[in-house]
This record gives C-alpha cells, structure tokens and sequence, in this order.
C-alpha cells in the first residue's frame, strides 16, 4: 500500500467514486427536502456533514498506505477504549486503564512489525497471541498493587475493553497487511455503513414488530430482516473487487456484515442501555462518540479476516 499504488489502484478509484456519488446524491436528495419541500431534516443533515468528513477521511488514510492505515485505526480504538473506560467508570483506576492502553498499543505494534519467519507484513502469530499476555499484565496489577477490594469489577472491564474494542478492532487495520488490502478494508468499511443506513430505512418503510425492544426500541424486524437482504446483495455487485472469491465467500461476506454489523451494534447497545447512557461520547455530531460509530466493524472485522485467512491462507 502506497499513495502512488492506491491512485492507480482500480478497487481504490472505484469505491472513491461510489463514495462521491453517494455523498451527492444524499445531499441533493437533502437540499429538496429541506428548501424544496420545506422538511425538518436537522437532524439527518447533521449526520450528512458528519460523512461529508469521514468518508473522505477513510480514502485518505488508506491512501497514505500500510503503516498509516494500522496506526490511524489504532487510533480510533484507543478513541473508543477511552470512551468505554469514562462511560463505565474504569476511567477512575488510571493503571488498570494504562494497561489496556499498553495492550492496544502492543497489538498496533504486531500488526506493523513482519513476520520473522516469512517475512510478509504483520505479524500474524503474535497478533493472534496478544490477549494472553495482556490479559496475564491485568491479572497482574491487583498483585502488585496489592489490592483486594473492588479489583474483580475493573479486571472484568479492563479485560473486556481490550479484547473488544482494543483486539477485535484491530483486526480492520491488520487487514492492510493482507494481498488485497483496497478490496478488503474498504469493502467492510463501505458494506457495514451501507448496512447501518439499510437497517435504519428498513425499519422506517417496513419495520412494525420490535426486534430487541429492551436493547435497542428502534430496532425492529423489518429493519433487520432488510438491512441482511441488501448486505447478501452487495458482495455480489462489488464483486469485481474481489475476482478471487467464489460464491461460497461472496455468500459468508455478506452474512458476516449483515449479522454480525447487527450484532455489533446491539452488543454495545447492551452496554449503553446498562449504563444508562444514549451515545458512548458526542465527538461526532449526528452519530454519537467513536463507539458508536465503529460497533459494527468492530465484530465483522475479525470475523471477515479469518474467513479470508481460512480459505485463502494470507497469513
């Protein structure tokens, strides 16, 4: 990956030019909502300017390369660890909390560093290795604090918060390691979002029976059901992006998006709706904190890399 292979890259110009196409269609579909016809369309405008940031934002890291593209999403892991630790209260336990820091940063490093063996960009055994050591660091702190009280409630969070958000996460940047980095990073990144937005005008035109009212009261079996239908679909019209995939991968990449982004919103919805709280942060207007925004990628990211990893041997 490279700003001069990205720029001559088909799969890169490609979905750059879906991403424009789709950001000007919106904002004129929009604009004659709000000054033609006189709607109030606020808030859904305060969600388009917030996408008229990110997803310019997406093409430019993958297109300064490998080591940008890990590091920035690392980023925004640490962004979303840090949320997490606020929202829940591990915030207030800074070495626990350091910790956790440490082991995503440790991951980072393993998905920069080559492999000793063979060579090739990321190391994928140390990757995948990871949560040992860390979880094995957290178990460590009480013991060398030598605390007792309330210690099994911030190793359970801190625990949690790195194997989630830290390690799961990371697997989106590990991909810009693999053969096909453009097809697969922008594909999941394009294809949960498209699924986010399908589940929402799904649910709005069709959804009447809830799907999980106590987790998430918007959500409804229409939205669901509609938003699985269009992800299966999706793999198959980009498929020229990856030529090497054959039905059966074309079929598990577009049930991993259209389940599991699904599940990865109502996973930590289960965590907000705990907590008490709407949004995990207000860092982007119209779409919440961080965490909010990268749910869903969250549980497709690993789940989408081992499939590729499983029939295709990358690593």
């Amino acid at each position: 990956m490279s700003p001069h292979l990205a720029i001559h890259d088909p799969v890169f110009r490609l979905y750059s030019i879906i991403a424009a196409a789709i950001l000007f269609l919106a904002g004129a579909i929009l604009s004659l909502m709000r000054w033609g016809l006189r709607k109030n369309v606020t808030s859904i405008w305060n969600t388009y300017r917030s996408w008229l940031v990110m997803a310019p934002l997406v093409l430019i890291i993958v297109l300064f390369g490998r080591i940008a593209t890990i590091i920035s999403f690392a980023f925004l892991g640490l962004l979303g660890f840090k949320e997490y630790a606020r929202a829940t209260g591990l915030y207030r336990d800074w070495i626990m909390t350091g910790a956790v820091y440490l082991g995503i940063l440790m991951v980072t490093i393993t998905a920069l560093l080559h492999a000793p063996r063979s060579g090739l960009p990321g190391w994928y055994g140390l990757f995948m290795a990871t949560p040992i050591y860390i979880v094995a660091l957290l178990l460590v702190v009480p013991i060398l604090l030598n605390r007792t009280q309330g210690q099994l409630q911030s190793l359970a969070l801190a625990i949690l918060g790195f194997l989630y958000i830290g390690w799961m996460f990371s697997h989106l940047g590990f991909l810009a390691n693999s053969d096909h980095p453009y097809a697969y990073l922008l594909y999941l990144v394009f294809a949960v979002e498209l699924n986010d937005v399908a589940a929402f005008t799904c649910g709005k035109l069709f959804g009447k029976r809830k799907f999980r009212s106590n987790i998430s009261p918007n959500k409804t079996w229409g939205g669901a059901l509609g938003a699985l239908a269009i992800s299966m679909i999706v793999p198959w019209l980009l498929r020229p992006t990856f030529p090497h995939f054959g039905p059966l991968q074309l079929i598990y990449a577009g049930l991993i998006v259209g389940i599991g982004g699904q599940l990865g919103d109502l996973s930590i919805s289960v965590i907000k709706r705990d907590l008490g709280v709407k949004d995990m942060g207000a860092l982007i207007p119209g779409h919440g904190g961080v965490l909010d925004r990268i749910d869903s990628l969250i549980y497709t990211a690993p789940l989408f890399l081992h499939m590729v990893d499983y029939y295709y041997q990358i690593w």
